[in-house]
């Protein structure tokens, strides 16, 4: 079988490295008093470089997940920023309050390939039997992406080429306006998942009319109207820039819709998906509502804080937050004490710390090691100010409270009362 050959090409291998628990997440307080100290989360979040993180996941998951949707950069040769404003025009770009989101610039396109086959190889490794991986990519590089993955899962584990198609303005006038990405789905094996059933969508109000009003309609074959169809391999989806209650400011954030249909058609309630690319956390918080378990991870620490946010909005169940141990960042505690202060069971913070807090959060009986959140506040994309006050769930007189802030300028702050 022909293969892709670079001068710098070597055979993917793991590498040294582990993983630190830094906190575990009670979205809401949900689960916080019933606490195991011996129990873990199922669910995870991870900042560190994926191929760190992977290497290290192999321990315990190699063999193991069920699902893995890799959304990489596209060897767009950009730099991605980030939008931190609120309430801004969507129209009006010039007035956007914007941060560092993340860069997608190589040498070449060898460099480019460096970076995505070991990273390819390793959750090929990690995938279960059953296992499928969807990779989201574009014109850039999906053709190099696929000599790949045909390597790695064999070319006759290729499922699918799927294409998302999608609306928006466009620059280019000297060629056909570049409106769709490409979806390389392969699996594990000949026995994977795919939920026909669960994925269908109903025909198209032509093709009902047509079948009642002709019985040759179909050439004898009547479909079950009723049940729908099985989609084909052309996705239509709007992009998030036009689904104002989903958009976060993370660039190239992936609507939900989208991995709605990949999770349901190639996982079950209780498997595991994945996703190493997880930039805002869709992937994450779609697995959440579908009842499956998730493990998101991603090097940004502006990611990595926006999905943590989000989830800790949306989520039903604890979530652990691990960092690599090559990218954690050490915390930098609040000099005034007088700016975060407890009355009556509420934690309050002092006004100036509000308009540039991405999301807060409060563990009422700090331990002085692991972080247990109890209770959190995200900041609202609207024109609204994240909340200043947290209730807690419950206090001791000689508990130590610790209150953790993360602001949008990438700082993690903290704070502790009745030290």
């Amino acid at each position: 079988m022909p293969t892709l050959s670079w001068a710098n090409k070597n055979l993917p291998h793991p590498i040294p490295s582990s993983l630190e628990l830094d906190s575990i997440i009670y979205p809401q307080g949900r689960g916080y008093l019933s606490r195991d100290a011996e129990q873990r989360p199922e669910n995870h979040l991870v900042m560190g470089d994926n191929l760190a993180v992977m290497s290290a996941l192999l321990l315990d998951y190699e063999g193991k997940i069920d699902l893995i949707y890799a959304d990489p950069p596209f060897f767009t040769n950009r730099r991605f920023a980030a939008r931190i404003g609120q309430g801004e025009d969507s129209r009006k770009p010039e007035h956007w309050k914007l941060a560092e989101g993340y860069l997608d610039a190589w040498d070449s396109i060898e460099s480019y390939l460096n970076m995505l086959y070991p990273r390819l190889y390793l959750m090929h490794r990690l995938l279960s039997p059953n296992g499928t991986l969807y990779l989201h990519l574009d014109w850039h590089a999906d053709a190099y992406a696929r000599l790949l993955l045909d390597e790695i899962f064999g070319a006759d584990r290729l499922l699918n080429e799927i294409i998302w198609v999608y609306h928006g303005p466009s620059p280019i006038r000297k060629a056909f306006n570049r409106k769709h990405d490409t979806i390389l789905v392969y699996t594990k094996s000949k026995d994977y998942t795919f939920n026909a059933d669960a994925v269908r969508t109903p025909y198209d109000e032509t093709t009902v009319k047509t079948f009642a009003s002709s019985s040759k309609a179909g050439f004898g074959k009547v479909p079950d109207l009723a049940r729908g169809k099985v989609p084909e391999d052309w996705w239509y989806f709007p992009v998030v820039a036009r689904l104002h209650s989903e958009r976060t400011g993370y660039p190239t954030q992936k609507p939900e819709a989208l991995l709605e249909r990949v999770i349901l058609a190639s996982s079950n309630p209780g498997d595991l998906v994945a996703d190493f690319f997880c930039g805002a956390g869709t992937t994450a918080v779609v697995a959440e509502r579908l009842e499956r378990r998730f493990i998101a991870s991603d090097k940004s620490w502006r990611a990595v804080h926006t999905a943590r946010a989000r989830l800790a909005g949306f989520s039903t169940t604890p979530f652990s937050l691990q960092v690599e141990i090559q990218s954690k960042v050490d915390a930098i505690s609040l000099q005034d004490s007088a700016l975060v202060t407890l009355s009556e069971g509420v934690i309050h913070l002092d006004p100036s710390l509000l308009p540039d807090l991405l999301y807060w959060e409060v563990d009422p009986c700090w331990d002085g090691m692991l972080f247990h959140s109890a209770a959190q506040a995200c900041r609202p994309r609207q024109k609204a100010p994240i909340s200043s006050q947290l209730s807690i769930p419950f206090t001791k007189s000689d508990s130590r409270i610790s209150v953790r802030l993360v602001s949008i300028n990438d700082q993690l702050l903290t704070s502790h009362i009745r030290e």
